[in-house]
């Protein structure tokens, strides 16, 4: 049986079902650099060189499961996705007990397990939301050991020469704080950034070829203004508007109401009555987020700013004023101190 027709394997004596390969096709369009940064972390140099297991860093829905795929196809090798999640245990991400028909045991092999066996690609999507405990388990295969042990079935499961992994991670605060073992196993940290206009006209334009070209200028014009605001629309969400408007311009071919005013419709549909306007959402965020203010503290609440009883007042003439007025009543009590 050949590697693409193996369905299970048997390890000391325990017989582990095999996950299916990721079939979904797609193209990687732009950032051409970061896909070779990616394809040098799987390189092997020499006999006792190990490929790196890398994080690929940014906003949701910025492409980084798409750059992992395309990575599995640049080196013509199958790809497990296996989607971490705040509740996922470790005999998840490796074997599963499984009650079979004649009432006995089986052991299914994860899409991770499966990648390790079979010499194929394993990418951890979002693998920050996943908590420590199942992290734990594959300490021993991100490093320089390659093997992964399941409690549950009792076995050892060795990783193939060819197995290559990598961990998606997005950029929010609905995530776990890995531990530092762990972040020293998944080097180097390959960051990406928003595509270019011409990129993203490209990629919407490959996942939307029947797209109107006006509906398409003006969802890659409100993603160009939206990255350069620093907001967090990306381009899955210029997707989905997109389809979105397309569907009603469909449902009203004939309709007077103005392809611009349906694309509109689309917007508030997808991303919400704020996306009208970046410039006004941009100015909330920051101030959400702190933006160049100064936080206020205690003396804030009792006192006005130019208040010379403020903690933070700093007009040297009114401090001066203050001083000679200190220095009269000095002279009134007779040089005295007064309590």
């Amino acid at each position: 049986m050949s590697k693409r027709e193996m369905t299970h394997v048997e390890i000391d004596g325990i017989r582990l079902q095999l996950s299916h390969p990721n079939q979904t096709q797609g193209e990687w369009i732009g950032q051409r650099e970061v896909l070779n940064q990616l394809l040098a972390c799987w390189i092997v140099v020499d006999e006792r060189d190990l490929p790196l297991s890398p994080r690929l860093v940014g906003a949701p829905g910025i492409g980084k499961t798409a750059l992992g795929m395309a990575g599995a196809r640049q080196r013509d090798q199958e790809l497990y996705i296996y989607q971490c999640t705040a509740d996922t245990r470790p005999e998840d991400l490796l074997v599963t007990p499984v009650l079979a028909e004649n009432g006995k045991i089986a052991y299914h092999a994860s899409p991770l397990v499966t990648a390790m066996l079979r010499g194929g690609v394993c990418l951890l999507d979002e693998g920050n939301r996943m908590n420590e405990k199942s992290w734990a388990s594959l300490a021993p295969l991100l490093d320089q050991r390659r093997y992964v042990e399941s409690i549950v079935a009792g076995i050892t499961i060795p990783a193939h020469p060819d197995f290559r992994c990598a961990v998606t991670m997005n950029q929010d605060e609905s995530t776990y704080e890995i531990p530092d073992y762990i972040l020293s196993r998944l080097q180097p940290t390959l960051q990406l950034g928003y595509p270019s206009r011409e990129d993203e006209m490209a990629i919407l334009h490959y996942h939307l070829p029947f797209a109107e070209a006006e509906m398409l200028a003006l969802t890659v014009e409100f993603l160009q203004r939206s990255h350069a605001l620093k907001l967090d629309f990306s381009t899955r969400d210029g997707i989905n508007l997109l389809r979105y408007a397309m569907k009603r311009l469909a449902q009203n071919p004939n309709h007077p109401i103005s392809k611009d005013q349906l694309w509109r419709e689309a917007l508030m549909g997808c991303l919400g009555d704020d996306a009208l306007d970046l410039e006004s959402l941009a100015d909330r965020q920051n101030r959400t987020l702190g933006g160049d203010s100064v936080p206020l503290g205690l003396g804030d609440f009792f006192f006005a700013q130019d208040d010379p009883l403020h903690p933070d007042f700093s007009d040297l003439d009114e401090m001066d004023e203050l001083e000679e007025f200190d220095d009269d009543e000095d002279d009134d009590c007779g040089g005295r101190d007064t309590y």
